[in-house]
């Protein structure tokens, strides 16, 4: 059974004008077996492939320490140790913010292992009010260091209504040296949309170093007002859009925002396949119909047995369909797709990790967006052979389909963290 509170994490990049790969490095993984997440933030000196290099190698090691049984503030020691130090600088090649999050399986408690070294202050708010908490100063003695470094570490719980937000200096120091900047009146949902009038950096409060971290606070703490059920997606899309915006519309740097939120889930159901007994038909209607979510139904025959349960009539979609068989239309079901093809589109492009912004308008993208705004999916999967054909290859095709939906799953739990139930009927 699915419960009623989800861990929502997400975030959102764009790289340093001009440059083809990010400096920053963002790292989210999930242990299964022991409810536990990591999720590593490392910006790279510099910009481009020599700083990727150093926040992927710093981003990994974090990861990889956190589900050893060395606690994390003696792994941030040891990445510290292992980090290259700029000879002429004396500073690391990379700075990193690590959230490791614990959790029971109904989520009674949800807590947090927070360790930060040289990125901006990470920032945490119950509803749109911000929180204050008691970090450790840790000062580490390199030899090759010449100037004093220190990893804070802190420790607290989160519970529904809560965010943790943690960002690189491209967000804090958006804006640098900038005489005028936009004039954001509301934040904008796509990247690079100029605005029309423009006003100082000083009269914005702006400092020498930038928009600053107490900018970012207000402008998240505005917009959680306006907003209290605002995705991490689409909150970390703002705040990097306004960064952005700050720029000028030209990046100054790497820019990277990371949020998580404690709320309610936002669910979906997909059907694919007949149920095995035809009596079954008036239970899958009835779970359709009370489902409090999205529905998709993958597949023809599905659609026709749903369409009639529903007392609804099956109409074109005259939506773009590529090279996958078209959609249909069932009045009270968000989306009706062909069933084996789509899914197999779908599976392909999830553990593939491919953009959103990178797939052709088709059935299977539909499917997809609808995903990347789920936190929890069921599927009902039917189990039985299609009585309207004989195609003698047709018991092989519906053997594909039960493969296919643990594929998804994988990739789902694996690659975007969601929380995955299939029940066959």
């Amino acid at each position: 059974m699915m419960n009623d509170i989800c861990i929502d994490i997400d975030y959102q990049q764009i790289y340093k004008d001009g440059q083809q790969i990010g400096g920053d490095v963002f790292l989210l993984d999930r242990k299964m077996d022991s409810n536990k997440i990591t999720a590593t933030l490392s910006d790279g000196l510099g910009s481009g492939v020599k700083a990727n290099v150093q926040a992927s190698l710093t981003s990994h090691m974090a990861n990889k320490l956190s589900f050893s049984e060395i606690d994390l503030k003696h792994s941030a020691e040891i990445i510290m140790d292992t980090l290259p130090v700029v000879k002429d600088k004396g500073i690391s090649y990379a700075t990193f913010t690590i959230a490791q999050i614990v959790y029971a399986s109904d989520k009674s408690f949800i807590n947090v292992d927070l360790v930060e070294y040289d990125n901006p202050v990470s920032l945490r708010f119950s509803g749109a009010d911000p929180v204050e908490w008691d970090k450790t100063a840790n000062t580490l003695n390199r030899k090759a260091a010449t100037r004093k470094e220190i990893v804070y570490s802190s420790r607290f719980s989160m519970q529904a209504g809560d965010r943790l937000i943690f960002f690189s200096d491209g967000v804090a120091q958006s804006g640098v040296s900038l005489g005028t900047l936009p004039d954001r009146k509301a934040a904008d949902p796509v990247y690079g949309t100029r605005l029309p009038s423009a006003i100082s950096a000083a009269d914005r409060g702006f400092g020498p170093m930038g928009w600053g971290e107490d900018n970012v606070r207000k402008f998240v703490e505005d917009l959680l007002k306006r907003k209290p059920e605002i995705s991490s997606r689409n909150l970390t899309r703002e705040i990097v859009t306004q960064a952005y915006n700050n720029d000028n519309y030209h990046a100054n740097d790497d820019i990277t925002c990371v949020a998580v939120y404690i709320r309610k889930p936002r669910r979906t159901l997909i059907v694919t396949g007949a149920p095995r007994n035809r009596e079954s038909d008036k239970k899958l209607g009835d779970i359709i119909r009370n489902y409090e979510g999205k529905v998709i139904i993958c597949g023809g025959t599905t659609a026709k047995i749903v369409a009639r349960e529903l007392g609804k009539d099956i109409k074109a979609d005259r939506s773009p369909s590529g090279s996958l068989p078209p959609a249909s239309i069932i009045e009270g079901v968000d989306l009706v797709t062909e069933g084996m093809l789509t899914l197999s589109a779908v599976s392909d492009r999830l553990s593939r990790k491919v953009l959103l912004k990178q797939m052709s308008e088709d059935p299977a993208k539909r499917i997809i967006r609808i995903l990347r705004e789920t936190d929890q999916l069921e599927f009902v999967v039917g189990t039985k052979i299609n009585d309207e054909t004989d195609d003698p290859n047709l018991a092989a095709k519906i053997g594909v389909r039960f493969p296919l939906i643990d594929q998804i799953t994988r990739a789902l739990e694996q690659n975007y963290l969601l929380e995955v139930d299939v029940r066959y009927m």
